[in-house]
């Protein structure tokens, strides 16, 4: 069962969090180091004090996490678009605030994925959603992954470097209304 969270929560939750974050993203192609872990936690711990923040938590009936989802809208002067490898139409990269969802996470522990967590998960996060749409990067080596979002619904929009000296990883956007 996934539990929806807003930001205080979430916090409160954040070593749940991170296990998952930690196993789920130690795994290739992204081979997160235990730096990049703590650095991915810094700007957890900032994200979770925007008021639009949401998480969803999966977790064992024994209280074990074994996946988590997280995100909130994108501001009018988010950076995001301006990551992309090939630039979008103004159209698309508009941004005020509720437009869209940034999905910054979403992973499930290796012994729980097959068993449709992800996607209960993303359904949690998104329920009450009031943007028009979704938008994540995803490693474009990450088949599985990749797989799922385009059976949800998500299609690529292009590719962007999501950080200093970061692979391309491709973007997707999902239409809610």
């Amino acid at each position: 069962m996934a539990e929806r969270m807003d930001g205080p929560a979430a916090a409160q939750a954040e070593d749940a969090f991170k296990v998952v974050y930690a196993e789920a993203f130690a795994e290739p192609p992204y081979k997160e180091t235990a730096d990049d872990v703590a650095a991915a936690f810094r700007r957890f711990q900032s994200q979770t004090r925007k008021a639009s923040f949401r998480a969803a938590l999966a977790r064992t009936a024994a209280g074990e996490p074994v996946g988590m989802a997280y995100g909130y809208p994108l501001g009018a002067d988010t950076g995001w678009w301006d990551e992309l490898a090939e630039p979008v139409p103004d159209g698309m990269r508009r941004e005020d605030g509720r437009r869209t969802f940034g999905l910054m996470e979403l992973a499930v522990r290796g012994p729980w994925r097959g068993q449709g967590i992800a996607r209960r998960l993303h359904e949690a996060l998104l329920d009450g959603v009031e943007a028009e749409r979704v938008l994540l990067n995803v490693h474009p080596e990450s088949k599985a992954t990749s797989a799922a979002y385009r059976a949800w619904g998500y299609r690529k929009v292009g590719e962007a470097r999501p950080g200093q000296g970061a692979e391309l990883y491709d973007v997707m956007l999902l239409a809610l209304r």
